[in-house]
């Protein structure tokens, strides 16, 4: 199966509407990806450059030569003779690229502009994922912020009810203070839950780029586990991941300037003076047609002994892109590493929902007996604190269930290159 989610938008994969608005805040605020369109602009400068090899540089420029000498075998005239050079025209130089030279560096530089704009996607790609995933963390400790005050409600009536036994002689003095106990240790996790959630929320902040303050959002309820997520083929791993492409990118450049290295190694033609203007001695006939210059000085240079700079330059160039090579092959097996790892444990992470569902039902149910068995006298109290306490996990443990898979399914859209 060819689909994959990596090409739904990311408006359309994430539906929830509180986190489309953060996530589109943190695309247009964000720090990091600021920094990685500002390196856009670097590579786009250093490609006009690159480009710009291949043309002639041209100035236009004055020159003012004035000359003094003495003469006379006494030195009677010192300093008496003088002659005068004035210039005013434009001058040009330019290397003919007879072997590539400038066309491969062009080529390796286009590679990194390319590779920048990859870097963006990869950024954008990471910031989206843990946009959602703060978010789907500070929805799960909302719920287990609900379910610890629901509990601690029933938790009360619990111990309302274990002192009104003990009372009426039907259980003893342990039996309140354990159960006040389970109380007031559920009750201090509920300040440590607000905590979290305020620190969560500052941290989602500063992926949006704003100062610390409170994040509207929905709840974790109305969020969907889908129970399929299409992947797609191998090969789309290469077609959708930043860091996949960057990499590729980085070999087209690293080829490129092996490329260079080696057209060093040849002759370069080089016109390295160029001008044409106006040449006099004299300003006052300085426009005259007869005073029209021109001059131009070319050579071919073949190198012959540099010190071994050349050949060692061309050693670097092919490590670095044997190098290239490598890390591009390494990086390709990394992301169809992570897809596997994200796909079986999203899986093994769904298998888990009939028997949390079957065992909270069992709980509420062993909750309800118990309370009803202590009532009429056929149960201690520590079977029915033991019942809550497990309750409360079960329960707990099922948000966290919920949390894990919305966290998976970011997960494997970001490992797919989805997101840009």
């Amino acid at each position: 199966d060819t689909t994959t989610i990596a090409n739904i938008p990311w408006k359309e994969y994430f539906t929830d509407p509180n986190l489309q608005l953060l996530i589109s805040e943190g695309l247009d605020k964000n720090i990091n990806l600021q920094i990685a369109i500002t390196r856009i602009k670097q590579s786009e400068a250093s490609l006009s450059m690159a480009r710009g090899a291949f043309f002639p540089t041209v100035g236009v420029g004055a020159q003012i030569n004035h000359t003094r000498y003495s003469s006379g075998a006494n030195g009677t005239d010192v300093l008496g003779y003088y002659t005068n050079q004035n210039t005013l025209g434009f001058s040009a130089s330019w290397e003919v690229d007879l072997w590539g030279k400038l066309s491969s560096q062009s080529k390796a530089k286009y590679a990194s502009y390319l590779s920048s704009y990859e870097y963006k996607n990869l950024v954008q790609t990471s910031l989206i994922a843990n946009i959602a995933k703060a978010y789907y963390s500070l929805l799960a400790l909302d719920e287990q912020l609900r379910i610890t005050k629901e509990t601690v409600g029933l938790l009360q009536k619990s111990a309302e009810t274990m002192l009104a036994l003990k009372e009426s002689g039907q259980q003893n003095a342990a039996a309140v203070e354990q159960s006040n106990a389970l109380l007031y240790s559920t009750q201090l996790s509920i300040p440590q839950l607000e905590n979290q959630i305020r620190q969560q929320e500052n941290a989602i902040s500063f992926l949006l780029g704003r100062k610390p303050g409170i994040i509207e959002r929905t709840s974790i309820d109305r969020q969907n586990v889908s129970a399929h997520l299409d992947y797609g083929v191998p090969l789309q791993l290469l077609a959708k991941r930043p860091d996949v492409k960057q990499a590729e990118l980085s070999f087209r450049a690293a080829y490129a300037l092996t490329n260079v290295a080696k057209a060093n190694f040849y002759p370069s033609l080089t016109i390295s003076s160029a001008s044409f203007g106006l040449s006099s001695g004299y300003f006052s006939d300085f426009f005259k047609p007869e005073n029209i210059a021109a001059n131009i000085v070319a050579g071919i240079a073949q190198p012959i002994f540099y010190k071994k700079q050349l050949r060692g330059n061309l050693k670097i160039a092919q490590a670095q892109q044997e190098e290239a090579l490598l890390n591009f092959q390494s990086v390709v097996l990394a992301a169809g590493q992570e897809v596997s790892d994200i796909l079986y444990s999203y899986q093994t992470s769904l298998n888990k929902n009939e028997n949390r569902g079957k065992q909270i039902k069992s709980l509420t149910n062993a909750v309800d007996y118990t309370h009803d068995l202590l009532i009429a006298g056929e149960a201690n109290y520590t079977e029915v604190l033991s019942a809550q306490q497990s309750l409360l996990s079960a329960q707990l443990s099922r948000v966290a269930d919920k949390l894990e898979q919305l966290t998976y399914c970011v997960s494997l859209y970001k490992a797919l290159g989805g997101g840009y």
